[in-house]
């Protein structure tokens, strides 16, 4: 499907780096983007605290870590407002606003917070979608039972990841190119595990077209008896790209193509186990390679590792290591810092 270039990611997409300062702050995005984010992905880059996830449709004081298979907790004094270009913390502790220490937030727009009751699927939902850069932000209360749920996007959704928000679960996440040998709906991974891919026959589906443009198939064992959210995306032109490659264990390493020069990718690869691995553009100290990265499944403290370079097109491996590891697969999820080319006929460069 073709897709309207996004010339302007930072106006859905924002990664912000601040200082913990122990007292109640405002910290405000970079730029001139005037985005209100809507998913607020948090870390302390010191200590090992794990990430946090909040949202403004389950409300700024819930939170869900990417590391456990933990229930929402309400805490008032970590984020306190989503605002129009950033977001308010309250005193904190070490998990988000610690005296003089390192934090980054990976933020995502949907709809400034503003939620509408879904009924595309067989199960009422409440969306607030950004269809523009394919994300929505679903939750619903789960039965037990097998469902379709509307999701808002317009356009068929690449990869969903989904919790349950009122019990113990595992992160399930669907990604299009997440196959192991299977068709994509009867494969399943986690975000909290370093497992390999899983095989789970009809999770997202007993065919390829019940993810539609409109809802998404979900298999009773995991349309938790409770609430439960998804955070749902679809690749957008000069913005995201939602794929795979295979690694070469090379210090040449493979090329990803993804049309734009990329601001965060995260890597997982699908047959062995391995870790969910974040890399950003904010963080490493040198233009390339890109050396500091995060786990989504462990609560460890930032670490350097040489990777792979950011270009104006893509990324592209610099080592052997386990993100490259020979003949293997792996999925990625990327986000843009500018489009390969404008609307306008624009060029970026690499970092």
């Amino acid at each position: 499907m073709a897709y309207t270039n996004i010339d302007d990611p930072s106006a859905n997409f924002q990664i912000k780096i601040y200082t913990g300062t122990s007292a109640a702050q405002s910290i405000t995005f970079d730029g001139n983007s005037n985005m209100q984010p809507d998913m607020w992905w948090q870390i302390n880059r010191d200590l090992a605290r794990g990430t946090y996830v909040a949202d403004s449709s389950r409300g700024v004081d819930k939170y869900l870590t990417t590391f456990t298979t933990n229930a929402d907790a309400t805490v008032t004094t970590y984020l306190t407002s989503l605002d129009s270009n950033g977001f308010s913390l309250g005193v904190g502790d070490t998990a988000v606003n610690n005296n003089a220490q390192s934090f980054v937030t990976w933020n995502w727009k949907a709809n400034g917070g503003t939620t509408s009751s879904n009924t595309a699927g067989g199960t009422t939902t409440t969306v607030q979608a950004n269809q523009d850069a394919g994300f929505s932000i679903v939750t619903w209360t789960g039965n037990g039972t097998t469902t379709t749920l509307g999701h808002g996007l317009g356009v068929r959704p690449d990869v969903i990841i989904q919790k349950a928000r009122g019990t113990t679960s595992n992160w399930n996440v669907y990604h299009k190119d997440a196959t192991n040998g299977q068709q994509p709906y009867n494969v399943i991974t986690n975000l909290n595990l370093n497992d390999a891919t899983g095989i789970a026959s009809n999770t997202w589906g007993t065919t390829a077209s019940d993810i539609t443009s409109s809802v998404f198939y979900l298999k009773y064992w995991i349309n938790y008896n409770t609430t439960n959210v998804a955070y749902c995306f679809a690749e957008k032109q000069g913005y995201s790209k939602f794929g795979k490659y295979v690694g070469n264990g090379n210090a040449d390493g493979t090329f990803v193509y993804t049309g734009f020069k990329p601001a965060w990718v995260m890597t997982k690869e699908t047959g062995a186990a391995g870790a969910w691995v974040m890399y950003d553009n904010k963080r490493s100290t040198t233009s390339n390679p890109q050396d500091k990265y995060f786990s989504a499944n462990t609560a460890d403290a930032e670490a350097t590792f040489t990777q792979y370079d950011f270009l104006s097109n893509g990324f592209k491996f610099r080592t052997s290591g386990s993100e490259n590891s020979n003949a293997n697969t792996h999925i990625y999820m990327a986000f843009a810092e500018n489009p390969f080319v404008t609307s306008t006929g624009i060029p970026t460069t690499a970092r």
